[in-house]
């Protein structure tokens, strides 16, 4: 190819848009958020509790994680292995060893402004639990190390109190890569739209919801607007950006009705926000005082761990990581918002490199020209091709070949020759991307002790519910095996790991009933005054737990007249 060809197609790449964006209709605005009573399900701090609640001389599984599905297939199993080191005390070679003045520590307590001396039971019962698990201080402090300096930053920035920057141990115990079964995703477990309207946009490259640097800006911002949409009560705002302030305010209102007071303590609000704000008051009263509960703090550096560096384009993060002399798992644990091998095209053009390997990298990238930070092919279209199975076999997107190719459709002819950007290194060698965690998910083998391992291939009109029937699994399980959401759509040809507790027998006896699906309909319902879970459940013979999971509601949270609902219900057994 010309020169002046090679040149032009890569000014193309380098300037793209962004490719399939996951955007939709249901952004809404911050006017919007600021009157929602949207629960967030976040990931939270259970799996990692649950990971030190055993005496340290017993050794217990890690608890699974799930994988936003988002993350490209085949680099998951990296991803899953570098998420590991997140609980390392220290990366070999990026810091150094001897603990430096003044301490992180100290500088956060100095930003502190919640009233820490309240005491209620409900704090108590937190703080007890905390500071009789002193390895669960360390793990978490451990996996803060990478990203706690920048937060601190931007709290003390803004002015903030200093322990918003402890939110991130409520919402996912500091994993940037924690993603709930209510599709919330990243250190501050933003879900899509609330994402979406706060400029964490969502495409196949990249999620803005895992950018540590976009999503501590969009969350700090958040927590600021809902403050001072409660004259600036730091905690009705953080009982808001677990709620949604629409459903803060409702509570506020019932309680006036009532004559009782309108204060956090007094809001009778759904469980989990209930013990949203103990669990940060009690982990602030901690990291204030440790001596005082028996806990040693890890040392944390007064000093940034990374340096964000300006790419300039496009970046393989294969050949990132050779530039730098960082491993591949340390890229992605600094840059988790990359769902493939390399930086999105239309940026951000950005990565964060630890400080003493970032001049390194600066002068790497300076001498490396800008056409040979990602990789080329050249493809000769052969007969039965399609743009979408060209665009599979090398790991990019459609969009991406139309634009670099200067194509007006998803039109080739045979013997059309393509130009193609593709990953330098095998699968292998990107540890963090989606598709590397989500195959090591799937291939564990301790899910079940007595399960049978089953793989299904999704065909069109399947289900996380009928999927989930015919194996005698749960949808919160299925959904969990395989790094989704029982709300993430599925895709026909996606193939999904199963783990169930039939035996083959079963098995074939549940898959010959299937047929029966053809009498499950999708039925949109309208919440009516006085209907209930229970009631709705039993109207149409279903489970509670079910239209939980088809709705990502919580079950204990109370029903909203007019509130839309998904039920996947039998045709012969409801009215």
């Amino acid at each position: 190819m010309p020169l002046a060809r090679f040149t032009f197609a890569f000014a193309i790449i380098t300037f793209l848009p962004a490719c399939q964006h996951f955007q939709s209709a249901d952004t809404p605005s911050e006017e919007e958020l600021m009157t929602s009573e949207s629960v967030t399900v976040a990931t939270g701090d259970e799996a990692l509790k649950a990971s030190v609640s055993e005496p340290a001389d017993v050794k217990t599984q890690t608890p699974q994680r799930a994988m936003d599905d988002a993350i490209d297939t085949a680099l998951k199993d990296r991803v899953s292995k570098a998420r590991d080191r997140l609980d390392e005390p220290k990366p070999a070679g990026t810091r150094e060893a001897e603990k430096p003045r003044p301490d992180l520590w100290d500088r956060l307590r100095s930003l502190f402004a919640l009233n820490l001396d309240q005491s209620n039971r409900r704090i108590e019962q937190q703080l007890n639990w905390y500071a009789n698990h002193p390895r669960y201080i360390e793990r978490v402090a451990n996996r803060a190390q990478r990203y706690f300096y920048h937060v601190v930053n931007e709290v003390e920035k803004r002015g903030l109190p200093g322990e918003y920057a402890l939110l991130p141990v409520v919402e996912s115990a500091y994993d940037p890569f924690a993603y709930s079964h209510g599709r919330a995703a990243g250190l501050w477990q933003f879900i899509p739209s609330t994402g979406r309207a706060y400029g964490l946009d969502q495409s196949w490259w990249h999620d803005g919801r895992r950018d540590v640097i976009a999503s501590t800006d969009a969350a700090l911002r958040y927590l600021d607007a809902l403050s001072q949409r409660f004259d600036g009560n730091h905690l009705l705002g953080l009982a808001s950006y677990n709620s949604g302030a629409g459903t803060v305010l409702r509570e506020q209102r019932q309680n006036r009705r009532q004559g009782k007071p309108t204060d956090y303590w007094s809001l009778q609000l759904p469980r989990e926000t209930r013990a949203y704000v103990p669990k940060l008051i009690a982990i602030s009263k901690l990291i204030r005082d440790p001596e005082k509960y028996g806990i040693e703090l890890p040392p944390m550096p007064d000093k940034p761990y990374f340096e964000v560096i300006n790419t300039g384009g496009q970046m393989d993060l294969a050949r990132a990581s050779e530039m730098s002399g960082v491993d591949i798992e340390e890229i992605y644990l600094l840059n988790p918002s990359y769902n493939r091998w390399a930086t999105q095209p239309d940026g951000p053009h950005r990565l964060l490199i630890p400080v003493a390997e970032a001049d390194s990298f600066r002068k790497a990238l300076s001498e490396m020209p800008p056409s040979e930070r990602v990789s080329w092919r050249h493809y000769k279209v052969r007969s039965g091709d399609t743009l979408i199975r060209i665009a599979d076999r090398y790991n990019t997107t459609p969009d991406v070949i139309r634009r670099v190719n200067e194509m007006r459709s998803n039109l080739i002819r045979v013997g059309q020759r393509l130009l193609i950007p593709t990953a330098s290194k095998g699968t292998d060698q990107y540890a963090m991307s989606a598709s590397q965690r989500l195959a090591r998910q799937q291939a564990s083998t301790d899910q079940r002790e007595d399960g049978t391992r089953i793989e299904h291939i999704v065909q069109t009109g399947d289900t996380f519910w009928d999927i989930a029937r015919d194996n005698g699994v749960s949808v919160r399980e299925l959904a969990k095996w395989n790094g989704m959401a029982p709300g993430d759509p599925l895709v026909p040809g996606q193939r999904l790991v199963i783990w169930s507790e039939r035996d083959s027998s079963t098995l074939v006896a549940a898959r010959q009933a299937s047929s029966d699906r053809d009498m499950v309909r999708r039925v949109g319902y309208e919440v009516r005054k006085g209907d209930s879970l229970a009631r709705i459940a039993s109207r149409f013979n279903v489970n509670v737990r079910d239209i939980a999971d088809w709705n990502s509601l919580d079950i204990d949270r109370y029903l909203q007249p007019g509130q839309s609902l998904v039920l996947y219900v039998d045709i012969r057994r409801s009215p």
